[in-house]
């Protein structure tokens, strides 16, 4: 096994299973806050689910964290920011399906929803590094495609495929 692998979700998870489907590893821990089973896909019956408080504290990140030496990251639809010390002390990346390089107005919540609301002619996932801000940190890599003539379904389908692609990539050359 290679460098321990955090992921981190607020949603359903479903990437992190994608991404363990794909990679064949699961994260040595998934990280979640408190939300309604019926809305999740990881299963919590996993030995590595851990869940936190819905707002959880640096305190409560870092005790979890504590536990693995220089891991490796993941936000996967994790809808909190990261504290600053938790931020500065570990590297951390997320996935974001929106082209904030082009259209920085798309920075934080749901902005595949945004894109496709605003018939955005080019449309693309990006993984940055989480700094303390929203969506601020450096982009490491960035998959986009053009939105001409694609209905809804389709839209979220190849923007869907492009973020698991960006983060199989970025993720088997590091774990």
């Amino acid at each position: 096994m290679g460098r321990p692998w955090i992921a981190f979700f607020s949603q359903t998870g479903s990437e992190i299973v994608d991404l363990a489907n794909e990679l064949d590893r699961w994260p040595d821990a998934i990280i979640t806050n408190y939300r309604p089973d019926n809305i999740r896909e990881v299963n919590k019956n996993l030995h590595h689910y851990i869940e936190v408080s819905n707002r959880p504290s640096p305190v409560e990140i870092k005790d979890i964290l504590k536990k693995y030496d220089n891991p490796l990251i993941t936000l996967h639809g994790w809808l909190r920011i990261m504290p600053p010390e938790i931020c500065e002390g570990y590297e951390i990346y997320n996935g974001h399906p929106g082209l904030i390089t082009l259209y920085p107005e798309l920075k934080g919540k749901d902005p595949q929803v945004r894109a496709w609301e605003a018939k955005h002619s080019l449309a693309g996932a990006v993984l940055h590094k989480v700094v303390e801000g929203v969506d601020e940190g450096r982009v490491i890599s960035i998959d986009g495609f053009s939105t001409e003539k694609l209905d809804k379904n389709e839209f979220f389908r190849i923007l869907k495929y492009k973020s698991k692609w960006l983060w199989v990539d970025f993720l088997k050359d590091k774990i």
